[in-house]
């Protein structure tokens, strides 16, 4: 068994490892904090509205585990891989899954409105739902979370988003459990998931 000292640094390695997936990354990038560790839930101010327009509320969140990915709809290959992974997990832990908050929160809220992730998340399992908000809700709830975002320019004129990419867990309390790196193999992602559960 880990120490509490080990365990905050495989936590800390774990994010540096699957948190900023990002061809060229920028001094500019919205960064979130001294501590590479989410705040828990209880302590997080955040205020968004869901893909079904409804106001959520960080303190929404708290009686219930909950699975938190920041990600984009326009997003090519790490979003709908990691939602797709989502998907696989929550179909595998049957119905415990049903005690879970899942959500994906958007880094991209000028395209990401309500009516977009709605389409979107339709897409995944059911119990996904998709967080949107403005520029400065968006920013609020990364700085919580400790994720890092910055809009990329193309030459096409478009711009596409790089962004933290690791799968945020947290205990009913609210305290941060641990993350789920991009692509991480599931024999390892699924108890980590049932940790939280019980």
């Amino acid at each position: 068994m880990l120490g509490v000292g080990a365990t905050a640094v495989f936590l800390t390695g774990s994010l540096a490892l699957g948190a900023w997936r990002s061809r060229g990354r920028s001094p500019d990038a919205a960064a979130a904090g001294d501590s590479p560790l989410p705040l828990p839930i209880s302590a997080m101010d955040w205020e968004l509205t869901d893909h079904q327009s409804r106001p959520v509320s960080a303190r929404d969140w708290l009686g219930r585990p909950a699975m938190i990915f920041f990600g984009f709809t326009w997003c090519p290959d790490v979003c709908p891989t990691t939602l797709m992974d989502i998907s696989d997990w929550l179909e595998d832990l049957g119905t415990d899954a049903d005690q879970l908050t899942v959500a994906l929160i958007t880094v991209d809220p000028e395209r990401d409105t309500p009516e977009v992730l709605a389409n979107y998340v339709q897409h995944f399992d059911p119990r996904i739902i998709g967080l949107t908000g403005s520029a400065g809700q968006i920013a609020r709830a990364a700085q919580d979370f400790r994720v890092r975002y910055e809009k990329i320019p193309r030459e096409d004129g478009d711009y596409t988003m790089n962004h933290t990419a690791g799968v945020f867990l947290f205990h009913a309390d609210g305290r941060f459990a641990s993350i789920i790196d991009f692509h991480e193999d599931r024999a390892f992602a699924l108890p980590k998931l049932r940790r939280i559960l019980t």
